[in-house]
């Protein structure tokens, strides 16, 4: 199997929206315009944050339909028209891998443990090494569509990344530009070692209170 895409970085926010929603909040899936453009401008739970505009997500939507990734469906129950993704039809997919690649699409590189708890909506793993299956799954496709990414200075973890807007080359450089690689065993190796994991930490706080705050308006 070879990839005859390569998705733009709203390409891919806008196809990971689509399948968090189907299995977060099935009931308003397929999702119109509106209800996309405002997953997609969501501040929790994406990395970087966009402000996008609704003929940006249209133009993603339709070329991601060319793709054969997405597609508008109309009912004669409603005007308005809702899209939804093909990505279980194309790449077919388990829940496992479903999520892994969702949080991906949404946050960029991640480590197994912040996969585990940022698709706990929607997959629930039993441990680190379950997560590191799924991602193994995905590294040996043909072609892969995961890999890992050169561990910061400072950090124990490995970062994987998805491939499906291209290869790693930018994260990697990206990696190398904005975490340079101090003096080993130096007091600003442990100090930034410490601060990654306070990083970790709060993001994985953020994450909580927002699942929570989602928990707590299903019944408002």
């Amino acid at each position: 199997m070879n990839l005859a895409f390569q998705l733009s970085q709203i390409e891919a926010r806008v196809l990971g929206c689509l399948v968090e929603k189907e299995t977060t909040t099935p009931d308003y899936y397929p999702l119109s315009l509106n209800a996309l453009t405002a997953a997609c401008n969501q501040k929790s739970n994406r990395e970087p944050v966009m402000t996008l505009d609704e003929a940006t997500v249209a133009q993603a939507i339709d070329s991601l339909n060319e793709k054969g990734l997405a597609y508008p469906i109309s009912s004669s129950e409603s005007r308005v028209r809702k899209y939804a993704h093909r990505l279980q039809e194309v790449f077919n997919f388990d829940r496992r891998e479903m999520a892994v690649l969702c949080v991906l699409l949404l946050r960029g590189p991640q480590t197994p443990g912040e996969l585990r708890g940022r698709t706990e909506r929607m997959y629930k793993f039993d441990d680190l090494e379950a997560v590191e299956s799924s991602l193994h799954h995905l590294m040996e496709r043909d072609p892969p569509l995961v890999t890992r990414l050169p561990r910061l200075p400072g950090t124990k973890e490995t970062r994987y990344v998805h491939l499906l807007a291209g290869d790693a080359a930018a994260w990697e450089a990206a990696t190398v530009t904005e975490q340079p690689a101090p003096a080993r065993g130096s007091t600003q190796e442990r100090i930034e070692k410490l601060e990654a994991q306070v990083q970790v930490l709060e993001r994985q706080v953020e994450d909580l209170t927002n699942q929570l705050a989602d928990f707590r308006k299903q019944f408002e």
